[in-house]
Formats: structure tokens, sequence, C-alpha cells
């Protein structure tokens, strides 16, 4: 018995890979590809390619046939059990209502910094050697770019800054800056921390100007 079809599901590439999953998770057992186009009413070859992606994905699994009986056994399909992991996300949500959160608490600045830095630890290792000076603000710019900062080596008056051109939670910066920038401040302290670097990040001012904050270092010169 054929499924009902709509246009919008049938007519796109995407519509139609979920058809072919829904038919899987739909079927009391494992289905060969002939057996999912005949109910979707669509070419093998189409089920195939649908498959393949599924199966690379995550989402569906190939099982291994029943070999009894001549002849190569026809290659069978079932949908990966759990969670579809090809669901849509919504990270942007969470952090908004963590950080609305924890903006709330009238110590949020202080544990926005203390988490920085714990999430420092998992983003970067201790080097084997102490890294000197240079090493140390090139690693932690090469860092803040890697996450999207658009990080600038500035020197002023003698102190060495790193500029930030972006910042990754804009969004959240106007209800909750005493949440966010501590936390890229702890970031840049956990980071140096970690690699035992002969560099403190002291300060981090947001919006010198509308498009820059500023990260204030102070270098152990005897290490360089």
């Amino acid at each position: 018995m054929s499924r009902p079809r709509t246009v919008s599901s049938m007519s796109q590439p995407s519509g139609r890979r979920e058809d072919v999953l829904a038919a899987l998770r739909g079927a009391a057992d494992a289905m060969t590809i002939a057996n999912i186009a005949e109910q979707l009413e669509v070419h093998p070859n189409t089920v195939r390619f649908h498959l393949e992606a599924l199966v690379a994905d995550g989402r569906a699994e190939r099982v291994e046939p029943d070999r009894k009986g001549q002849g190569r056994p026809p290659q069978l399909y079932r949908a990966v059990a759990g969670m579809d992991p090809g669901g849509t996300r919504r990270y942007r949500m969470l952090a908004e209502i963590l950080t609305l959160a924890l903006a709330g608490d009238s110590n949020a600045s202080a544990k926005a910094l203390e988490a920085g830095r714990a999430w420092a630890g998992r983003l970067s290792h201790p080097p084997r050697t102490r890294p000197g000076v240079r090493a140390s603000v090139n690693r932690l710019v090469s860092l803040l770019d890697d996450l999207g900062f658009a990080p600038q080596r500035r020197e002023s008056e003698g102190e060495v800054e790193v500029g930030l051109r972006h910042c990754p939670f804009l969004e959240l910066v106007d209800e909750a800056r005493s949440v966010v920038c501590p936390i890229h401040l702890g970031l840049m302290q956990g980071a140096m921390a970690t690699w035992r670097a002969p560099v403190t990040v002291d300060r981090l001012e947001p919006f010198v100007e509308p498009g820059l904050c500023l990260a204030h270092l102070t270098l152990d010169e005897e290490a360089s």
C-alpha cells in the first residue's frame, strides 16, 4: 500500500530523503531498496541515493541479510534507533536561556569569569615546554581567531593589547554584558594559565570604539 505523498515533500531532494527515513521508521523490520521504492512510488536509484546519504549521516544503517538459500540476498536497511541526529539545533536559544539566567545572579560576573577559565581548559592543552612571551601572545591571537573574535595584536604607549573586532556572542551583549565579557576575559586568562605563559590578561575593555574591544596584557619580559 502506498503512503500518501505531498507535493512539498516529494518535490525536493531533502523531502524525499525524509520520506525514505520515515518509511524505515514505520517498518516493523528492515527494508530492501525495492520495498521502499514501491512504497514511495519512486525509482530504486532514487532510494539508493538517499539511503547512502542517510547511512553516512548516521540516521540509517545497513543490516546483514539472511544468507540462507541460493543467490545474493538483497541489501537491507533500517533506521538507527534513538533521537534523530539530523534534527534542528537551537544552540542560540540555549545560550540565551543560560546567559540571561546567569545575568540575574548577584555574582554573575565572577561566575562567568570562572566559566570562561574552565572553558579555556577544554579548548587548549599545556605545551611540553613553557612558551616565551612572543609565542604566548601569538598563540592567544591564534586561539581567538579560531573562535571568531577577529583579533589584532596592538601596542600602545609600550603596552601590548589584543583588539577584538568581532564578538561571537554579540546578540547577547546588550542584555547580558555582565556575563558575556567576563566569559571572554576568563577564556583568555584560562588559556594563559593552561599554557603556563609568562603573560597575563589583566582586563578586557569592552567597546572602546563601536567595533573594538581591548584586552590588556602584562608581559614578563624576563621570560622572553
